[in-house]
Formats: C-alpha cells, structure tokens, sequence
C-alpha cells in the first residue's frame, strides 16, 4: 500500500467539507478527479473508507482511521513547509548571540523585545561570550552574532559598527581626584578599582589605559551588577570606570561623580561581529539596526563604514 500526503489531504477536505463538491473546491480540483483519487486510495487499502450512500458523505471506521493519521501528521508537514518557507523568504532562522560586553545586556534585552515584535518566528538564544571564545565559535557557526568592542581579522566575518561609547571613571563626590577634570593611569595606584567579573582583557580601563602604562591598582574587587558598583563607589569604597551609557541609563545621583579617563578622554566602539553569509539576511539587518537605535538617549549610534 503507497499512501502520499494528497491522499491524506483529500481524505481531511471530505471530511471536512461534507461532499465531494465542496470538498474538490478546496482542494482546487475537478470533482471528477476527486472521485478518481478516491477510488484509487481505497484499491490501494483494500477497504472501503467512506459510506456510500450517506449524506452527507461520512468516513467509514478504515476512513476515520486514516482521518486521525492525516490529523497527526499533516499539520506537521504544514509547519516544516511554513519554516522552510520563512527560511528561503528571510522571515526565519536562528539567532544565537553571545555578549563579550558584560554591561550590554542592559541594552540588549530591549532591543530584543522589539525584535520579536517583527521576528517572531526567529529562534534566539543569548550565551555570555565572556565564558567562552566567542569568535571562533561564531566561524564554526555555533553562534550567530557576537557583540564586541574588539574587531579582529577573521576570514568569513564582518564586524558591523553599532555605536561610540566613552568609558569614565566614577568617584565619590567626596573622592580627592574628583577636584580635576580627568585622570590617568597613576591615579588608579593607590585605588580599590570595582569592575565587572570578566578577565581584564575585556575591561576598557586594563586595555585602554592601566596595562599599557604598567599600572596596577591597590586591590581589584569585582562586582556583578552595575547598581551594587555605583552604590559602593557612592559610599568611597572604591572607584570604578564604566562606559557612558550605562552611567545615563542609571538614575541620577549626586553621591558620585564623572570624569574623562586622559586629557582627550577615550572612545571605543561596540560592534556586531556576523558571518558574511548572513549579514543579509532581513532579520539579521533589522536586529543591527534596533541595535544602533535603542535607546538613543544611551548611545552614540554610528553609520556603517
């Protein structure tokens, strides 16, 4: 016995439709063809599968045997078909993105809400890229997209720019370096620095100004979440340095206080690292784009290069 998924389509149209006529209609089918289909399907069984001589048309117990098998597996195969679809259409697909900036779940997290908005049919999934090489599991493609401030040369990756940050160092207001409008690595000798848990070569303030200069701070004390760094940073228990955006996005106090790390102060850039293949990939394009948008008041978004 050879049963297709036409067979198991016309016996669900029957069904539902009560009659051969309405039934060929939704199938888009004469219903003379319809009755063929029918009489092939039920030499191919062996068994009769509807009534005759019922209206309207009703299923044997074979027919409603194979009703429940078209129920089960049609929808199914409809699904797969719709997925496959969104794929060769762009309006599904995978995205698995790590983050090597610990701080940029605060931004990512509404940025991700609107995309679902748009995207709902887009696989996501978030792992810390910090616990991880990030990169290289984005070439081996086991992840999707990598939030970075650290664009290397990679053979089948691009780093698309999402927006300019400064990193600041954040004081007491009573702190005695608070009097001048910047500091520099010296400063950082004699301070408890408070940073995020991650290795110092993610940290702006060890890459940008404290390891070049061979400086190493008094003690290191290592923080989860930005709210608990500022309130001991407020409190004199240390000082810390952290990037611009976050600080706007906290609430405003008057128990710390900003200044530029340098003279000129220092810029760096959050990027989003994707394998060249996808880069065109509509829900791709639009996720970059939020991302460079939300929350404006928080970034400085840049154009692509």
């Amino acid at each position: 016995m050879h049963i297709d998924f036409r067979h198991l389509r016309t016996i669900r149209a029957i069904h539902q439709a009560g009659g051969l006529a309405r039934a060929a209609d939704l199938l888009h089918i004469t219903q003379s063809a319809l009755s063929h289909q029918i009489k092939g399907l039920e030499d191919q069984a062996g068994v009769e599968l509807f009534v005759r001589r019922s209206k309207p048309l009703k299923l044997s117990a074979a027919g409603l045997r194979l009703l429940r098998v078209a129920e089960k597996v049609l929808p199914e195969v409809e699904a797969l078909e719709a997925e496959f679809s969104g794929l060769r259409q762009g309006s599904a697909g995978r995205l698995h993105i790590a983050v090597e900036c610990h701080a940029c779940f605060e931004w990512l997290f509404p940025v991700l809400e609107r995309f679902r908005q748009t995207w709902a049919d887009v696989d996501i999934d978030i792992r810390p890229g910090l616990a991880f090489d990030a990169l290289p599991a984005l070439q081996k493609e086991e992840v999707d997209l990598v939030v970075s401030s650290d664009p290397e040369t990679l053979d089948g990756v691009v780093f698309q720019p999402l927006f300019d940050y400064e990193p600041l160092f954040v004081a007491s207001s009573q702190h005695a370096l608070t009097a001048r409008d910047h500091v520099i690595a010296e400063d950082f000798r004699d301070e408890t620095l408070i940073t995020y848990p991650v290795d110092r070569s993610r940290l702006d303030v060890f890459t940008e100004l404290l390891t070049p200069a061979k400086v190493e701070p008094r003690a290191v004390r290592q923080i989860e979440l930005t709210a608990v760094i500022l309130l001991l940073v407020a409190s004199n228990r240390g000082v810390a340095v952290l990037p611009d955006w976050v600080l706007r996005e906290q609430r405003s106090s008057t128990e710390y206080v900003t200044r530029k790390l340098t003279p000129k102060g220092v810029t760096k850039r959050l990027y989003a690292a994707v394998r060249e293949d996808d880069a065109d990939k509509p829900f791709m394009a639009h996720l970059i784009r939020l991302a460079r948008e939300i929350p404006l008041h928080l970034q400085k978004p840049v154009e692509p290069a």
